[in-house]
């Protein structure tokens, strides 16, 4: 943590880490997005591994924000 960074300066980007990592595989997991993509870059073999990183991924992410959130309640 830098001098210039106060505490809730960094729950806060905690906080956008976690809430924008978790709409990006939020978006890959539940829309055909990335099917798309790698079907047009010619990776489609790629398609039946997705779930095993995407789900764990996302479980993460959500893990972080929730982790954010509580962090950010306690020190208010």
């Amino acid at each position: 943590m830098s001098a210039r960074e106060t505490p809730p300066a960094r729950n806060d980007r905690l906080l956008k880490s976690g809430l924008i990592g978790t709409a990006i595989v939020a978006l890959c997991c539940f829309t055909p997005v990335l099917v798309i993509l790698l079907g047009a870059v010619g990776l489609s073999a790629m398609l039946g591994w997705l779930d095993i990183v995407l789900l764990p991924a996302l479980a993460v992410f959500i893990g972080i924000t929730l982790y954010a959130l509580w962090r950010r309640q306690r020190t208010s």
